[in-house]
């Protein structure tokens, strides 16, 4: 029997083209790995966790299990736009920052606003000697928790205790006194 020549432009197959992904996609000044879904994505933007991630692409109107890369940019826009709002999508008991200290409003940060209202809240407290700014400054627990036996660093504290079966150590006997 005889085999039939091989036709190579009828058997090459074509590899389905993929789509354009950006691997990063930046909102809000913070890099966003493109490859994660939507809803995860945005995550990685402080003071965005996973309700007010659902809240954020609900509002955009994106579907929450796309790949971030693979949106449309009229979509990542309308993301954009939505999470630069903030807080003005969510309700007043899911904000960050309820009853602020300078405008008494209820509001949510996010990104770098979120860091440098937590480092100015320290630095205040730590102004005005307030236990809890005391605590932080010192590096101890500001919450309530024990500090006997956790949160050590450094030298180990407590008390050291003899090696079992050891030989005790004899003292040479003193020479009596000379008679």
């Amino acid at each position: 029997m005889a085999e039939a020549p091989k036709d190579k432009k009828a058997k090459s197959k074509q590899a389905p083209q993929e789509e354009e992904i950006l691997h990063i996609v930046r909102i809000l000044n913070t890099d966003l790995d493109g490859h994660k879904q939507v809803q995860m994505a945005i995550t990685g933007i402080n003071g965005v966790g996973r309700r007010a991630a659902m809240i954020f692409v609900n509002k955009a109107g994106v579907d929450p299990h796309a790949i971030l890369g693979k949106l449309p940019e009229a979509k990542i826009n309308d993301l954009k736009a939505v999470v630069e709002v903030g807080g003005g999508n969510m309700p007043p008991w899911m904000r960050n920052r309820r009853k602020d200290i300078g405008t008494g409003d209820d509001r949510h940060m996010l990104g770098m606003d979120l860091t440098l209202i937590n480092r100015e809240d320290l630095d205040l407290m730590k102004k005005m000697r307030s236990y809890k700014g005391i605590r932080h400054e010192r590096g101890l627990r500001v919450r309530g928790q024990r500090t006997r036996s956790t949160g050590r660093t450094g030298a180990i504290v407590g008390v050291s205790r003899k090696k079992e079966g050891a030989a005790p150590v004899a003292k040479p006997a003193a020479a009596p006194a000379g008679k």
